[in-house]
């Protein structure tokens, strides 16, 4: 998760996490529904392809795997899986599945298709962004290369029972069977919708998709036949699309929608926030969380190292967090502070526009070059890529600024040589988990250097992968601190090679209507972003 964020997204995550506030059953409605506006459609919500901030608590809401997180924590716990044990070498996992499941369709899930849908995500033809999270099952690289469409390493045992052997120790493993790619999706549902099951979703999830009327609303239904007792709480939830987050702000003020899918509009934050009618409807936190600016390491000038480190040194970090009103810290690195294996010592580079300059001498480029610098067209990044522009033209570089949707740069970002550098700003990353390894495969690894995938750096140091590898096989939790040496020690080694200029950690808000319910976990949920809608509930519920 996604995961992936954002300036212009409804919440923030909490870095100190609790437990829930307690929610009494006489509290607690069961019906209503809610509104939730978005300036951008939805681009898919397919488990296996969906990877943006927006639809990431979307297909949540209606697709489960074999884990899940306890809502508002980064505890782990069983969700289709009942039960499961690990072998004493750490290399074979056993799930026991509930046998109450269903998908929306009325067919009971089996393990048949939990393997189906993870096969689905590994397989290249389905191009999934996620495809790089499976590399410890056995199997994965013959798949992978087109030799079979079947995982060695996956075993059905009976309708209820699955066996997943690893090829090696792999610390992350739990967290991946928790995200939206390991999913379970019905085969015969995919098979009828092809590439269009993204627009048609069938899960297993609280809630089943009604109507898409693109370029409108997105409507759910409550699931009558969820697995979890007295969840979801809603009867239904409506994502309007095409609301400008300002407008979006004054019908959240006068009662007409209920969440800002796209955030407080930044020029109106300062204002929002010091209304005291808004006291407690906007809740703070940080979330783990880096927003940068990728160069893709393919495309001249960018496959320069030099020229990389000179953009480091040239974008002044503390003039872009007082674009937002301080809402952020300045970043040295791609991990953010509160992560595990974050280089408390790095200091990464300083801006000094005249060293930048020096280097760009050295590159060979005295006289600087022209580029593309592609960003989210929802403010603040519009503002943000103006300031960044500014920089970079005073060491030379002549930026043209391309402001578009986000699923559009998320697009060109996935093609090789479409986007030479991109402001992360409204698709910035988030911890899908919380273990450096995220923030290392799935955009800065050669595992996503993949059409359509998140390594929009296209950038892969074969060395580094070889230590990540490392890294994640250390299972043992005796050997944890080791494990964050080694981290520290590949990203710090990473940012010599420059492929991001890392900007700054954002800090989180997010507001909702009054007449919502639930604890205030759930709304800066750390893993369904941006909002866990299971235990949302309407107050004014009859």
């Amino acid at each position: 998760m996604k995961k992936i964020l954002l300036l212009t997204m409804v919440v923030c995550l909490s870095l100190t996490l609790g437990a829930l506030t307690p929610v009494t059953a006489e509290n607690i409605k069961q019906g209503g529904s809610m509104i939730v506006t978005y300036k951008d459609d939805v681009s898919t919500l397919d488990p296996a392809i969906g990877y943006d901030w927006q639809n990431w608590s979307m297909i949540k809401a209606l697709f489960n795997g074999l884990m899940d997180y306890a809502a508002g924590t980064y505890d782990l716990e069983p969700d289709l899986a009942k039960s499961f044990t690990i072998s004493p070498d750490g290399k074979i996992y056993t799930f026991k599945l509930r046998d109450d499941v269903k998908f929306h369709n009325g067919r009971k899930l089996t393990a048949e298709d939990v393997k189906y849908s993870i096969e689905r995500a590994i397989n290249p033809k389905t191009q999934s962004p996620g495809q790089g999270f499976f590399w410890s099952i056995k199997g994965f690289d013959e798949m992978v290369a087109g030799k079979t469409t079947e995982l060695s390493g996956m075993t059905v045992i009976d309708p209820y029972t699955l066996r997943i052997e690893l090829s090696s120790p792999d610390a992350t493993f739990l967290h991946v069977m928790a995200i939206n790619f390991a999913f379970a999706v019905p085969k015969e549902a995919v098979e009828k919708y092809g590439q269009d099951f993204g627009k048609h979703p069938v899960g297993t999830g609280a809630f089943k998709m009604k109507e898409w009327k693109l370029g409108q609303r997105v409507v759910y239904d409550r699931n009558p036949d969820y697995y979890k007792a007295g969840l979801p709480r809603l009867d239904k939830i409506v994502f309007e699309v095409g609301q400008e987050p300002t407008v979006a702000l004054l019908r959240l003020q006068r009662g007409e929608v209920d969440i800002l899918g796209d955030g407080i509009p930044p020029a109106r934050f300062l204002q929002v926030k010091n209304d005291p009618k808004n006291a407690g409807l906007i809740i703070e936190g940080g979330q783990l969380h880096t927003g940068y600016v990728s160069m893709n390491v393919r495309v001249k000038p960018f496959d320069n190292k030099k020229v990389r480190q000179a953009v480091n040194m040239a974008i002044n970090k503390q003039r872009v967090c007082k674009i937002i009103n301080g809402r952020a810290v300045p970043a040295n690195q791609p991990l953010p502070p509160a992560m595990p294996g974050y280089a408390n010592n790095y200091k990464g580079y300083a801006f000094d526009a005249a060293k930048a300059k020096a280097l760009m001498a050295e590159a060979g480029f005295p006289s600087g070059f022209t580029t593309e610098l592609y960003a989210n067209n929802t403010d603040p990044n519009p503002r943000i890529a103006q300031a960044i522009q500014q920089d970079l033209a005073e060491i030379g570089i002549k930026a043209e600024i391309k402001t578009l949707a986000q699923s559009t740069v998320i697009a060109a970002g996935g093609e090789e040589d479409q986007a030479p550098m991109i402001w992360s700003g409204g698709m910035a990353w988030i911890a899908d988990f919380p273990d450096p390894s995220n923030f290392y495969g799935p955009i800065l690894g050669c595992g996503g250097a993949v059409k359509g995938g998140w390594n929009w750096a296209w950038y892969c140091n074969s060395e580094l992968d070889a230590l990540a590898a490392k890294a994640d096989a250390m299972s043992d939790p005796a050997v944890k601190a080791e494990r964050e040496d080694l981290w520290r020690s590949i990203f710090v080694q990473l940012m010599d090679d420059a492929p991001w200029a890392p900007v700054f950690n954002e800090q989180r808000f997010t507001m909702r209507a009054a007449r919502l319910g639930g604890p205030d976990e759930i709304f800066v949920d750390p893993v369904h972003i941006p909002v866990h809608y299971e235990y949302v509930f309407a107050k004014d519920a009859q």
